[in-house]
């Protein structure tokens, strides 16, 4: 399915999907709720998996800086 069909299906911008699919935007509550309507899933796989994209991206982003953060210890 193209870009613009699917759009079309969520009667949403084409340009949404596009971007959505180059990773330039990620998935807004608005288009997980028509996604999750059109492929019969609940919204919240939708946002699931961005935010796991966003993780992802963050984790890679940051790199060693997450390794110089000292875990917290309880004083008990």
């Amino acid at each position: 399915m193209t870009p613009y069909a699917l759009a079309k299906k969520l009667n949403v911008p084409r340009t949404r999907i596009e971007r959505i699919v180059a990773g330039k935007t990620g998935i807004t509550s608005d288009t997980a709720l028509r996604l999750a309507k059109f492929f019969k899933t609940a919204p919240q796989f939708w946002m699931n998996l961005q935010n796991s994209f966003d993780l992802k991206v963050e984790a890679k982003r940051l790199g060693d800086e997450l390794e110089l953060i000292k875990e917290y210890q309880s004083a008990a």
